[in-house]
């Protein structure tokens, strides 16, 4: 560590996004000494801009619910469009099974983690923007210090009785202990950009975000409140490695595959660059140590497929919050509180997953174009959808139910040669 004034607080948080910024906001309250350091400057950009529904009860916990009203817009439902099927589906979130939570919102993420960050100042934690962190001292399963430099050359050292990584896809502390890899199940590399005068939805529908499958992938599109359109390609790394024009090119030839993407896109103009983003899906082999936790995407990160991200980083925090409150009250106690922690993370990763790593085979588009409630499926499948996978809303069995309706469709579209993702030939795959 280089000379510098020697600091020290109960918790030091690295990372001012949403999993940072919430975490700072729970342990400052409780009275402990909480330090924040965000490499950047608020208001920022940042990718990622459409909230589930059950991440109101955060929102409202946290003191911000008011504040989203002024800064998004409103979503109600999630639409799956079909080329192969020629229509699409728009799964209203009204229609969980728990029906207390019917739209969540779409946000620009410079504002909406600017709020974030800014509720947690005003909660207690003490907050350094334009400050990163560039050495860890670290020996026997602990963080011993950190260092940061600011950016103005100044010199932090920092200490801490417990350390919180919430770099998001930076993964600090993975990167640090080399211990992040690919994801070996879900490989995935990204193209986005911003358009204005794309064509929207009127009335209630407007702020709906729209998932387009195609052959490479799939595509969203989301739209922004100040009406600006959200687009993006997910795809397999594979395509993204075959470009051989500029990535602005690139990227306007991959929406010309999407026939329902270009057409909503014939009269918009791009607003700023594009950006590829490559080894998409990762995850960490290490969520806890002796005196740290990795929340959000510090942790993993799997697909945005069903817009994910935001509330799992928001379901860590709170997680983490307990976890560290409790451990920091009860050391004694600290390895079955991080233990218990890292069950609950990776139960709600896995119950995602499943879905995130069928969501472009042909028997999952088929049964999102033609969807069934026997079981109350279509009902728990909206409640994923929703991220109501953390409470104790009864959808494990129809999701069971729907799991086994996959595999036997599965089976059955593969008996007809028709189970490989490309394809416009799937047009008449449905049962």
């Amino acid at each position: 560590m280089q000379n510098a004034t020697p600091r020290s607080c109960d918790v030091l948080v690295i990372g001012g996004g949403p999993a940072g910024a919430a975490i700072g906001t729970l342990l400052a309250r409780r009275g402990w000494h909480t330090v924040v350091l965000d490499k950047d400057r608020h208001p920022r950009f940042h990718i990622g801009e459409s909230l589930l529904p059950l991440s109101l009860p955060y929102f409202e916990q946290l003191g911000v619910r008011e504040e989203l009203d002024r800064i998004g817009l409103k979503k109600y439902a999630a639409e799956f469009h079909s080329v192969y099927h020629g229509k699409h589906v728009a799964f209203q979130f009204g229609d969980a099974i728990d029906k207390s939570y019917p739209y969540a919102y779409e946000v620009r993420r410079s504002e909406f983690d600017h709020l974030l960050l800014r509720n947690c100042a005003a909660q207690g934690a003490e907050v350094h923007e334009g400050c990163r962190v560039d050495g860890i001292e670290y020996a026997d399963d602990a963080i011993a210090a950190v260092s940061a430099v600011d950016d103005r050359g100044g010199r932090q050292n920092w200490t801490a009785r417990f350390y919180v990584d919430a770099t998001g896809r930076d993964t600090l502390l993975a990167d640090h202990l080399g211990v992040k890899e690919a994801n070996p199940r879900h490989r995935s590399a990204a193209l986005y950009g911003h358009f204005q005068g794309a064509e929207r939805w009127t009335g209630r529908d407007e702020g709906n975000i729209s998932i387009y499958w195609f052959d490479h992938g799939w595509f969203w599109m989301i739209p922004l409140r100040d009406g600006t359109m959200s687009v993006g390609a997910v795809c397999r790394p594979e395509y993204l490695k075959s470009r051989a024009v500029p990535v602005e090119q690139f990227f306007r030839d991959t929406i010309a595959l999407c026939p329902g993407v270009a057409a909503r896109l014939q009269s918009a103009s791009l607003v700023g660059g594009v950006t590829a983003t490559g080894n998409y899906s990762y995850q960490s082999r290490r969520m806890t140590g002796r005196n740290f936790i990795l929340v959000g995407d510090a942790y993993a990160f799997i697909d945005p497929v069903f817009s994910s991200g935001v509330h799992l980083a928001l379901n860590s925090a709170f997680l983490g919050a307990e976890a560290v409150d409790g451990l920091l009250k009860d050391p004694a106690s600290a390895q079955a509180r991080l233990a218990r922690f890292e069950r609950s993370i990776k139960r709600g990763l896995k119950t995602f997953s499943w879905f995130i790593y069928r969501v472009t085979t042909p028997a999952i588009r088929d049964l999102f174009m033609h969807p069934q409630n026997a079981f109350r499926m279509q009902e728990a499948v909206i409640s994923l959808l929703a991220g109501d996978i953390f409470r104790n809303t009864p959808l494990m069995l129809p999701l069971f139910a729907f799991r086994w309706v996959y595999r036997i469709n599965s089976l059955w579209m593969r008996w007809r040669g028709a189970a490989t993702p490309p394809g416009p030939a799937l047009v008449d795959a449905g049962p």
